[in-house]
Formats: C-alpha cells, structure tokens, sequence
C-alpha cells in the first residue's frame, strides 16, 4: 500500500483537500485495518480563515499540532463527545488543515460496526451502513479514531493515507462548509469537496 508522503501535505489545504478524494485512510487495528475511501472534505485556511481554529494566529494547547510541519494529525472534540480529524497541510507557521468529513467504508466492516453500533456488521439496516461513516464524528467513531491519535504521523504506518489501487474517475462538488455559520463572511466560501453522487457523503 502506497502511503503518502510528507510532500503531498506541503501545499495549499485546498490543491491537497480536492487531491485527498479517493485516497485510502487506513488505520491499524488489532485485527487488522480499517480502510475507508475519503468522499468529503474541506479546507481551512489558516489564520485568515474564520472558521479555523488557527485564525487571528493565536496558538492554544489545543490547535497547536496546526502550526507544525505537514502530514500530521489534528483529533480534537466536539460537543464534548465527537471527535473529527484533521489532515495537517501546507508549511511551519503556516496553520492549514483539512477535514476529513465522511469516507466509504471499504475494509473492517465487522470491527466499524461494533465501535460505531456495538452490533455485528450483517445486523445493520441499510440506513445504518450509509450512516457508518458518513460524517466526521461517524467516522472517527467508526474507525476507533480518538485524542490519542491528535499529532500522529500520517506518514507512519499506524493511521496514514494511502492512494487507491482501485481508484476510478469521478467528479468533484464544490460548495460552502457546514456549521460555519460564526465565520462571517468565510462561511461562504466554496471550501467543501465531495464526490459526486458518492452515497456516504454527508450532506448533499
């Protein structure tokens, strides 16, 4: 499996939030991997951006992995139960990420559902599959993706991404992030990608 390089990470987060689509994010279980295809992201753009945690530049305990070198993971809680991961990008002192908002589930199924239901994967209605992993909370969830994993090596072989073998051709949607709506102007912005008609998408 091709994981990527710390290079691909040292650019825009939106040239890498677009290039992350269908790319593979894996993460090593004791049974093995769970694999899923990401299908959502958006970009956040640092200090000139308000609807990122680095804007205005101030540097916290909790954002403070944003300000470091590319292609390291940013975990951190919402609602005081959800966590969402983050792909650190472009350069030192240069605050960038990309959220990794849904992915389509592809391997680990048995284990994505006992950490997300707590029941055995063939017991799932359909509604229950698509709602596996599509959005960030579901997904970290799903793939046991927690504080502990906040400033790990996404170029390491213990949560990474990866390219696809199996990648095939699709388009991308363009349009404003999601629950944004404190960031003035910047919740505006088309800052959110998606594969089209991709089902595990979080939001049409």
């Amino acid at each position: 499996m091709d994981i990527l390089e710390r290079n691909f990470y040292r650019r825009s987060s939106i040239q890498v939030s677009k290039e992350l689509l269908g790319k593979l994010l894996v993460r090593k279980n004791d049974n093995g991997l769970l694999i899923g295809k990401i299908v959502e992201v958006e970009a956040y753009m640092g200090t000139i951006d308000k609807a990122a945690h680095s804007y205005g530049g101030k540097i916290t305990k909790r954002n403070k992995v944003m300000y470091g070198d590319a292609g390291y993971a940013y975990v951190y809680m919402i609602y005081g139960m959800y966590y969402c991961m983050n792909v650190v990008t472009s350069c030192i002192n240069n605050p960038e990420a990309v959220l990794i908002r849904a992915v389509e589930p592809l391997y680990g199924l048995e284990d994505m559902s006992k950490f997300r239901y707590g029941r055995e994967f063939n017991a799932l209605t359909k509604k229950e599959i698509i709602n596996l992993t599509n959005g960030p909370g579901k997904l970290c969830k799903a793939m046991n993706i927690n504080k502990e994993n906040n400033e790990e090596n996404l170029c390491s072989d213990e949560l990474f991404i990866a390219e696809d073998p199996n990648r095939q051709d699709f388009d991308i949607v363009e349009s404003k992030r999601i629950n944004i709506d404190y960031a003035e102007e910047a919740k505006d912005f088309l800052w959110r990608f998606y594969i089209k008609d991709n089902p595990y998408v979080s939001k049409k």
